[in-house]
């Protein structure tokens, strides 16, 4: 159960300004940076043996990576030799967006788990624009799916932002990440680095054939937004974002009732990064908007280490 404020949420509407002036003026330096640096680190270990041309053998100097170096080649010669190759530029990044119903309810922090999903995906967008890669867009539900080729500049980015930001609304059918994650699938054929937002508790089970060929293909990292749970708010009137139905002040006050919820969350939260431990998929949880960029850093953190 997901809970909405009665109203319907509070949607963010979309406006004529630049989001990613907006998301510039949320972030300091030093963070970009850091989260920069770490997105290309990554690429550097996805592309390493994809997508580059060999040049030319030359002589190890110091600053080159040693993994460069042609260990043979060096025997044969008596010197540290390296292979050089032509390094691709313009790499490609997929957002892959669950805009599901569920997408619409409270996170933990009170605001709409829509307004943090909006968040991430402008950060990504924001460090892509800004290393020069190219960003394509796979975004859907259960009844809809919409895909933007991989592209750069300002201008494209900002319109894949829109239509993230059209898509996320309360009235929307429920969540099939399954169904995203599938277009991706037969969509690119190029690796890349496919970044999925959706929620605490997808990918789901049934979602692990996917995931796994999906993981063979592609560099993979999930971004799942937290779910605020219906007793998080005391006497404050919740819904339920998937069933129109107010739930009870006195269900919500029952401790017994709030602490089986509770359990219940964490039982599904393990079962789904079982899952993605088995597949050597990393994730992260963001319970705010405040958190996401933190998050964000530590999971391309943990990425990059699992990638050496």
């Amino acid at each position: 159960m997901a809970a909405v404020p009665p109203s319907g949420g509070s949607a963010r509407s979309s406006t004529a300004h630049s989001r990613l002036a907006q998301v510039r003026a949320r972030l300091d330096l030093p963070t970009v940076r850091k989260a920069a640096g770490l997105l290309e680190g990554r690429h550097r270990s996805i592309y390493s043996g994809h997508g580059q041309d060999f040049d030319e053998m030359a002589l190890y100097v110091p600053g080159d990576d040693v993994g460069d170096i042609d260990w043979k080649a060096s025997a044969s010669n008596g010197i540290p030799v390296i292979r050089r190759f032509q390094r691709e530029s313009n790499l490609a990044m997929v957002l892959a967006v669950d805009t599901g119903r569920n997408m619409a309810a409270l996170a933990p922090g009170g605001g709409t788990k829509a307004d943090v999903v909006r968040f991430a995906a402008d950060v990504i967008a924001y460090l892509a624009r800004g290393r020069g890669d190219l960003l394509a867009l796979v975004a859907g539900d259960d009844e809809r799916i919409v895909q933007i080729p991989a592209r750069g500049g300002t201008e494209h980015m900002e319109m894949l932002l829109r239509r993230i930001d059209a898509m996320l609304e309360l009235a929307a059918p429920p969540s099939n990440i399954g169904h995203v994650l599938d277009r991706v699938l037969t969509w690119f054929s190029r690796r890349s680095l496919v970044v999925v937002i959706t929620d605490e508790a997808r990918p789901g089970l049934e979602n692990e054939l996917a995931l796994k060929r999906l993981r063979t293909r592609h560099e993979v990292m999930i971004i799942q937004i937290a779910d605020a749970l219906p007793t998080d708010f005391g006497d404050e009137a919740v819904d339920d974002v998937d069933v129109p139905l107010d739930v009870p002040e006195f269900l919500r006050a029952r401790k017994d009732l709030a602490a089986e919820a509770r359990d219940l969350a964490e039982r599904r939260r393990a079962d789904v990064a079982a899952m993605l431990r088995r597949h050597g998929v990393q994730a992260v949880t963001v319970r705010t908007e405040e958190d996401l960029v933190n998050s964000l850093i530590r999971l391309l953190r943990r990425q990059k280490r699992a990638g050496r």
